[in-house]
């Protein structure tokens, strides 16, 4: 025990870990968008169009990690408001006719170029790190501390995910916030504020027709299979026909065309059917080694400002995995949140990646933080 606290520092306070998790579970994501991008090029497409896309934002990636790793903290916090307010500014965009983009009756990318971004990336990097040190300088206590900074930056921050429309956002840009005030203040006021937050959202299902229609779909999909239901259908399908170890790579049946979206947000229901039980644990386990690395450097942070950080950052990593999961595993209603580092798409990719640069940031500092402690203890005393 005493080992996990101190975080073992001669042996886990590198940073292989930190990036070597991403960077095995962004070479899978690789393997199977390529083998997705094969079998689907049939029809006379293009086979490796999708591969290099991808490839080439994995490049981008960890080039953008790299700098996010040299960047000073302290520039990094006091840019980081001029930050938050240009990806609201991003997001808000959307909305804009001519400007933003309209795929699936939601408004939430912008065209640059030849190349779609999604904002919403941006503002799951910049909302960790404006909270951070909001809530650092903060003063205030118990009720207030949550109406300010917590309920007012997490507020402006949804306003206009809740235009797009993006329930999966609003989701996980709120359970950021509520986190990292619960991490300095408590849980009393966000467990309050995850019940009104629930209550809002059923409210706006039920006013949205389309949203009642996708609940029901995620509560019975085979009363209308071939339709609303169809893409649930199919991905429960393509677990079943994995089994234990797969049926292999680029022989999955739901690659031809049966898996709606495979390649983005049902890219685990195809590694399921190609690797099976075995392969998706396997991927799992990935994710929870590399949550545990990341909570040890929270534990060793030194200072408020860092612990957010850490906390808030990691869970605008692994919040979206759960929400993915949930979807396609048919534990919650689908929301079109890729799976970290593994789905085709280039703004999450690149932003991923960029908070892992962060995080090897603060882990570097807070090795030369206590290098420098024991270096001062072991001085002769006169």
């Amino acid at each position: 025990m005493r080992a996990f606290d101190e975080g073992e520092r001669s042996r886990v306070s590198g940073p292989w870990l930190i990036w070597g998790i991403p960077l095995v579970l962004s070479l899978c994501g690789l393997v199977m968008i390529a083998s997705l991008s094969l079998r689907n090029s049939m029809d006379g497409g293009e086979p490796y169009a999708q591969i290099l896309k991808q490839a080439r934002f994995f490049v981008f990636g960890l080039v953008l990690m790299v700098i996010c790793a040299l960047t000073p903290l302290k520039l990094l916090r006091r840019y980081g408001w001029i930050l938050w307010i240009f990806s609201l500014l991003l997001v808000s965009l959307t909305l804009v006719s001519g400007i933003g983009i309209k795929v699936g009756g939601a408004r939430r990318w912008l065209a640059l170029g030849h190349v779609r971004f999604q904002p919403l990336e941006l503002l799951l990097f910049s909302v960790p790190i404006f909270m951070a040190d909001r809530l650092d300088r903060s003063r205030r206590s118990g009720r207030q501390a949550f109406l300010r900074p917590t309920l007012t930056v997490a507020f402006f921050s949804v306003l206009p995910l809740l235009f797009q429309p993006n329930l999966g956002g609003t989701i996980l840009v709120t359970g950021i916030c509520l986190m990292m005030h619960a991490e300095r203040q408590g849980w009393s006021y966000p467990l309050l504020g995850g019940f009104l937050m629930a209550t809002i959202f059923a409210l706006l299902i039920w006013m949205e027709p389309y949203r009642m229609r996708r609940l029901m779909a995620f509560l019975d999909p085979w009363s209308d299979p071939m339709n609303k239901g169809f893409q649930i259908i199919q991905g429960l399908v393509a677990f079943c026909n994995g089994r234990i170890f797969g049926v292999g790579i680029g022989k999955g049946l739901q690659e031809d065309a049966y898996l709606p979206a495979a390649q983005t947000d049902y890219i685990f229901p195809a590694i399921g059917e190609e690797f099976g039980l075995v392969g998706t644990l396997l991927l799992l386990s990935l994710y929870a080694v590399w949550t545990i690395r990341i909570y040890r450097i929270y534990r060793r942070c030194t200072s408020p400002f860092l612990s957010a950080l850490t906390l808030g950052l990691t869970t605008s990593v692994i919040g979206p995995m759960f929400v993915n999961l949930g979807g396609v595993m048919k534990l919650m209603p689908l929301t079109g949140i890729p799976l970290p580092f593994i789905s085709a798409g280039g703004s999450a990719m690149i932003f991923m990646w960029a908070k892992v640069g962060i995080l090897m940031r603060i882990n570097g500092f807070l090795n030369r933080e206590e290098a420098r402690h024991a270096s001062f203890e072991g001085m002769p005393r006169r």
